[in-house]
């Protein structure tokens, strides 16, 4: 018998947009002999269920079902393609697993440790991961200029601390411009992480569970026509992803080591991507993304290809191992 997919999209924050291209990706590769795909856009202000002729209709959130000509339907497992909040942050995991209703991304509280950029990284240095130096900041504190730079140093990137795909980012040469970026980085969110600029080569590395094995997919190379990899580096086409990355085998070795390090070291499941950059030839963790850009251009799905996994492969497992 088919099973029922719910693939979740959209989102409360700025990445909605990305997140509706990558759900409708899963939406259009799922194989329609095994599976029925229902598109679920979830915004702030309606939970519903969009079908081929894009009418609505809403979700009871009571047990996350829908009702279609008097007949309500529940779903076997959600796919869950929402960046940023809140399919990324914990909350969606929370309400899913009470609801006890398989999804196919890692669980509450690894979504919500992994999306607060200082809480993550402060849990990995004592397994001796290594990271940029690092400044943070709330909303209404104080801020010394002074401090800041006697503590990361020139250039840094002032960021916001639980915002994903580059909003919230800026990188400050002058001390003068440091108050700008951390408007900018409010804006996102009420936390903000500043850290040292590390000058080296940047890879993504996606680590998933494959049939029943943590695997580390080829690792791609981040080269960004703009100051780094930014919005616009990272969705606009303003950057070259190496795929894979043109690394010594020292280099590939020793960060797929750290990469899967981290997915084990904090437990997750499903899909993971995480950045780092190498510094002195050593790979230092910028992030860890539990729920990345699933679009045909997106770095996860490229690098799955170039290991010989297709899209609905890749998609597939994914509900697969959910529903274990």
């Amino acid at each position: 018998m088919k099973k029922n997919i719910a693939i979740i999209m959209g989102g409360y924050s700025s990445e909605y947009e990305i997140s509706l291209k990558s759900g409708q990706v899963v939406y259009e590769t799922l194989d329609t002999s095994k599976y029925n795909a229902y598109r679920i856009h979830i915004f702030k202000h309606k939970w519903v269920y969009v079908n081929d002729n894009d009418v609505e209709f809403p979700i009871d959130r009571n047990d996350f079902s829908i009702t279609l000509e008097d007949k309500k339907i529940t779903f076997d497992c959600v796919f869950n393609a929402i960046h940023g909040t809140p399919g990324e942050d914990g909350y969606m995991q929370g309400y899913l697993e009470l609801l006890n209703i398989p999804h196919t991304s890692c669980g509450m509280y690894q979504a919500a440790l992994t999306f607060n950029k200082r809480d993550c990284l402060s849990t990995l240095k004592p397994y001796g991961i290594k990271t940029a130096t690092s400044y943070y900041l709330n909303q209404g504190d104080a801020v010394n200029e002074n401090d800041i730079v006697n503590k990361v140093g020139l250039p840094c990137f002032v960021k916001a601390n639980k915002a994903g795909s580059s909003f919230g980012i800026t990188k400050v040469y002058k001390k003068e411009d440091i108050k700008n970026a951390l408007d900018v980085a409010f804006k996102e969110d009420d936390e903000v992480i500043i850290e040292s600029f590390l000058d080296g080569t940047e890879v993504s590395v996606g680590v998933i569970t494959y049939k029943g094995e943590v695997t580390v997919l080829p690792i791609t190379e981040i080269v960004s026509n703009n100051d780094f990899f930014d919005y616009k580096a990272k969705y606009l086409g303003e950057s070259q992803e190496i795929t894979p990355a043109r690394l010594s085998k020292t280099q590939e070795e020793k960060v797929n080591t750290v990469a899967k390090q981290v997915y084990t070291i904090l437990k997750l499941k499903g899909f993971s991507r995480s950045e780092y950059i190498f510094k002195d030839g050593e790979p230092h963790l910028l992030e860890v993304n539990t729920v990345p850009g699933l679009t045909k251009a997106s770095i996860l799905p490229q690098q799955a290809a170039t290991a010989g996994i297709s899209l609905s492969a890749l998609f597939e497992n994914a509900i697969e191992e959910a529903l274990k």
